[in-house]
C-alpha cells in the first residue's frame, strides 16, 4: 500500500502543470487539491485489480492518476458553499477557503478534463477499442449517471429520510461508481477477464463502493475533526440521510461486516491473485479516518 501510494503521489506531481507556469494561482490551487494528502484508496484498487489481469504497472499509474483526478475534483466542489460548504479536507482548509470560490470552481473543472488527458495520453490497454471503453466507463462514472448524479440526488436529499433502497441508489452512484469504475478499469489495463470473472469482480466492486459510504457515515458519527481531517458531524448538522441516522449505529456497523463477508466470499474463486483486493476491503472496514 505504501509503494503505490507514493508512486501514485510521484506520478500526481509530475502530471499536474507546475505552479510557477501561468495562470500560475490556478495551478498552485489544482496542486493543493491533489498533492499531499489523502488515503488513495482508489488508486490502490486500481492497483490491486491490474494485479489480478497482470496490468503492467506503468498502466496503472496513468490510470489510477486518472481516477485520482476526478476524485480529488469532486472534493473540491463538494467543500464548496453552495454543497457542503466544508472548510477543512485532509487536515488543511478546503480549496474555496485558501484560495477564493471562482479559483476553486475553475480548480475542479481543469481537474476533471486532466484526468481525460491523463487517460488517453498513452497507452492504457492493448488496443485502442478498448482504452476507449475506459474512458467511457470513466465518463459515465463521473456524470449524471455515477457520481454527479448521486451528488444531485444527495442535495435534493437533505432533510429527508429514504428508505435503505433509495440510500443505496444514491450511494451507489455518489460514492461507489467511482469505486467501481477504479477495480474495472485496474482489471482492464491486463490480460483479458472471461465473463465470469468480470462478474465477481464487479459484484466486489459494487459491494466494496458501498462498504466504503457505511463506513463514511460510521466514522462521520463517532471519530473527530483532528482524526477525520475534514469537519466530524457534518452528515448529523446538516440534516443528511445516512445509514446511521437509518439503521443506527450498531445496526451500520452489522452491514459492514455483511458485506465484508459477502466481499471476501467473491473473491474466493480468484484465489492467491485476490490477495490484495480482500486486503482493501478490510481496510476500507477497519481503517481509523
Amino acid at each position: 500500500m505504501g509503494q503505490v501510494q507514493q508512486h501514485t503521489e510521484s506520478a500526481l506531481e509530475e502530471l499536474l502543470p507546475e505552479a510557477d507556469i501561468a495562470p500560475q494561482r490556478l495551478h498552485a490551487a489544482m496542486r493543493y487539491a491533489v498533492l499531499g494528502g489523502g488515503k488513495r484508496v482508489r488508486p490502490l484498487l486500481v492497483h490491486a485489480a491490474g494485479a489480478l489481469s497482470g496490468a503492467p504497472r506503468e498502466r496503472l499509474h496513468r490510470v489510477a492518476c486518472a481516477v485520482e483526478l476526478i476524485h480529488a475534483y469532486s472534493l473540491v466542489h463538494d467543500d464548496m458553499p453552495c454543497m457542503d460548504n466544508d472548510v477543512l479536507r485532509r487536515g488543511k482548509p478546503t480549496v474555496h477557503v485558501a484560495f477564493d470560490q471562482a479559483t476553486a470552481l475553475l480548480v475542479g473543472d481543469a481537474l476533471q478534463t486532466l484526468a481525460f488527458q491523463v487517460l488517453v495520453e498513452a497507452a492504457v490497454a492493448d488496443d485502442a477499442a478498448s482504452q476507449l471503453s475506459m474512458v467511457e466507463m470513466l465518463a459515465q462514472a463521473s456524470g449524471s449517471r455515477g457520481m454527479a448524479g448521486g451528488q444531485a440526488i444527495d442535495l435534493a436529499a437533505v432533510g429527508t429520510q429514504p428508505s435503505r433502497a433509495e440510500l443505496e441508489f444514491m450511494h451507489i452512484r455518489k460514492t461507489g461508481a467511482l469505486i467501481r469504475a477504479s477495480v474495472l478499469l485496474g482489471a482492464r489495463a491486463g490480460r483479458t477477464l472471461d465473463a465470469e470473472e468480470l462478474q465477481r469482480l464487479d459484484h466486489y466492486a459494487k459491494v466494496v463502493g458501498l462498504l466504503f459510504q457505511v463506513v463514511d457515515d460510521i466514522l462521520d458519527a463517532e471519530a473527530d475533526t483532528a482524526t477525520l481531517g475534514k469537519t466530524a458531524g457534518k452528515d448529523a448538522k446538516n440534516d443528511k440521510p445516512t445509514y446511521v441516522s437509518l439503521l443506527g449505529l450498531s445496526h451500520a456497523r452489522a452491514l459492514a461486516d455483511d458485506m465484508l463477508a459477502d466481499a471476501r466470499a467473491t473473491l474466493l474463486p480468484f484465489g492467491p491473485p485476490a490477495a490484495r483486493l480482500e486486503s482493501l476491503a478490510e481496510y476500507i472496514v477497519h481503517r481509523a479516518f
